[in-house]
């Protein structure tokens, strides 16, 4: 838990810098768990939509640091949004997600809730988290399906011989977890 809150104000901390200061922040050297090398995404919200969310699949970086460049990323290079404005932070909402291996999975074998999806066909990727299939209550097909217009493919490509499909799990944690870890009205007064 206590892993989690600080990657919570990791992420905060960066959009903070990166937003409101126009500065490049870089969080202390981390160890234990905040060192592994994880894949990740950060999911920004703002009033229950989504704002931005980017990730990456492998992490060279240790978690603390990928957490940090992935919620500036999310903050301000998301290209399905204009990047987040100072004035917007103090009403971000953050969720991280911290993937596990992928591992090559059969269409009959994924679980609503449980799995994440990759779909990979040459140099096409599409990638979506658990709680996707969650939140719009898909089927395992409509999920494979999603997946595949994610990746820019067909919708059915899922079912194609050379249309790889890898499944993973995410440890998924927000900052409505933990309530008290980001006091927003002292936020507002740094923009």
């Amino acid at each position: 838990m206590e892993d989690q809150r600080n990657l919570l104000e990791i992420a905060r901390q960066a959009i903070i810098e990166a937003t409101v200061h126009s500065r490049r922040w870089h969080p202390k050297t981390p160890d234990g768990v905040l060192a592994e090398r994880r894949g990740l995404f950060v999911t920004l919200e703002r009033r229950g939509k989504l704002r931005g969310c980017v990730g990456q699949m492998s992490a060279p970086d240790p978690l603390a640091l990928a957490v940090a460049h992935c919620a500036v990323a999310a903050a301000g290079n998301d290209a399905r949004f204009s990047p987040v404005r100072p004035q917007e932070v103090a009403g971000l909402t953050i969720e991280i997600s911290i993937l596990s291996a992928f591992e090559s999975i059969h269409a009959t074998q994924i679980e609503i809730g449980r799995h994440g999806l990759m779909v990979a066909r040459g140099p096409f990727r599409g990638v979506l988290l658990p709680q996707v299939a969650i939140e719009r209550r898909w089927t395992p097909e409509r999920f494979l399906r999603e997946t595949c217009g994610k990746a820019g493919l067909p919708d059915n490509a899922w079912m194609s011989p050379e249309t790889r499909l890898f499944g993973f799990t995410a440890e998924s944690f927000s900052e409505a977890d933990f309530p008290a870890t980001v006091s927003h009205s002292s936020i507002e007064g740094q923009v």
